[in-house]
């Protein structure tokens, strides 16, 4: 009895092991130097035949590789393939939850309602699967945003090849997630309510209950603050003007009181997400220098007058008005499609907008809206090099096939537990009888 515990024991260690996600890379100790690519520095320049090189985890040069200077460390020849800054995800879940069926492994919502001290980061999961397998598709970074409640709580952002979420966070607690009520209401047939949309009769009292929860806010942080109040005190930055304010929202009025009552409030850095009507309203946001983060491309439109191509176009209405632009995920499988954003981008250049443009909603715009474009985001000297050599179109999942990926200038595996599975079956099937 004791022997056969024993070896159950051995088994489920060597299970463990087997199935654990690759050991994250060490600093980068060997400098690099990366030519004739085709370069997309994310800023929308585009530099045929480069050479970027970088030391320490940082770029040192980026520019044309006919440029005659001394090439760094090991040099990988690109020619006929492309280069990326790495693809930054906005409101995302991952980490926070690895298998929808089993509640166990969820930790995206918390209990409450008012809960901006609620920190999402500290549940992170460095080690998950489904974060593991966001990289050979050139995501590298993200935005860890908690669910649920009216105020969800904060968000932190992270790199996606770390031992534990202390190491993973490149910028913690970057703003508060407020979920706006709606004004509509959608009829739940199958909890017998009646189908189709109607006027929420508590729309203006769900506002104030958020108004007032907010104002209480302001006014402990300018008073002695005693007793200390922690959901008060997660308020303080949003006042000071150093993290944003993330309300979840799309219809047009939604969208206007969220405005009106940061106004109202002193709250400085507002960020529209979801924002399906945003388009409706561009001019308001562009006046008061409002980004959007949008829901991925590939959905049903929200509205049945809706045209049928709305989610495509989208990010082209807004970023025609001059809307700073990121796409985000949420919803139904939004873990598992976490690694499709690259092809979100690329629907929104198939639907009008420049390709260039459409490169920006998961470089450079993610990286300004989340507060970390001082080093991360495009291709230039002094930044992270957290990039990765494509084959071809990184935004066309025809020809997105990595060959090479860094974070910080370290080289990572692109090898995933589904890569392993692909391998293994693949010798299987292609062997000889």
């Amino acid at each position: 009895m004791e022997k056969q515990y024993l070896y159950n024991l051995i088994f489920l260690f060597l299970t463990i092991t087997i199935s654990a996600q690759q050991t994250p890379t060490a600093k980068q100790s060997t400098d690099y130097s990366i030519e004739g690519a085709t370069a997309h520095l994310g800023n929308g320049e585009v530099i045929e035949n480069s050479l970027i090189m970088f030391s320490a985890g940082k770029i040192a040069f980026v520019g044309s590789s006919l440029v005659k200077i001394a090439r760094m460390g090991e040099v990988i020849n690109a020619n006929g393939k492309h280069v990326y800054p790495g693809f930054i995800i906005s409101n995302s879940s991952l980490g926070l939850g690895e298998i929808d069926a089993v509640k166990a492994t969820l930790d995206a919502n918390e209990v409450g309602s008012m809960l901006p001290h609620v920190r999402s980061l500290i549940a992170y999961n460095a080690e998950s699967k489904v974060i593991e397998s966001m990289r050979p598709n050139g995501v590298l970074l993200g935005q860890i945003t908690p669910r649920g409640g009216v105020i969800s709580g904060t968000s932190s952002i992270v790199q996606f090849d770390a031992w534990n979420w202390e190491d993973a966070a490149i910028k913690t607690n970057d703003g508060i997630h407020l979920n706006w009520p709606q004004n509509f209401s959608v009829g739940r047939p199958w909890r017998g309510e009646e189908e189709g949309a109607k006027p929420n009769k508590d729309y203006l009292k769900e506002v104030e209950e958020i108004s007032s929860f907010m104002q209480n806010g302001k006014n402990y942080l300018n008073g002695n603050k005693s007793p200390k109040n922690l959901p008060y005190e997660a308020l303080k930055g949003l006042f000071k003007g150093s993290d944003n304010l993330y309300v979840h929202a799309s219809g047009v009025k939604e969208i206007t009181d969220a405005i009106n009552l940061s106004k109202k409030l002193g709250i400085s850095k507002l960020v529209i997400v979801h924002g399906n009507d945003a388009y409706k309203i561009a001019d308001l946001l562009v006046e008061n220098k409002i980004p959007v983060i949008i829901e991925r491309a590939h959905r049903l439109p929200e509205n049945e007058d809706d045209d049928y191509d709305l989610p495509y176009k989208t990010a082209k209405l807004l970023v025609e008005k001059g809307v700073v632009v990121a796409i985000g995920m949420e919803g139904g499988m939004e873990r598992m499609s976490s690694r499709n954003l690259p092809f979100y981008a690329g629907t929104c250049a198939a639907y009008g907008l420049d390709k260039e443009d459409a490169l920006k909603l998961i470089t450079s715009n993610p990286a300004k809206i989340l507060g970390i474009d001082q080093f991360t985001g495009t291709l230039e000297v002094g930044k992270d090099a957290t990039l990765f050599i494509s084959e071809g179109d990184a935004l066309d999942m025809r020809t997105n096939k990595l060959t090479d990926a860094f974070i910080q200038g370290r080289k990572i595996s692109l090898e995933t537990h589904q890569t392993e599975l692909w391998q293994r079956y693949e010798r299987k099937y292609s062997s000889p009888e």
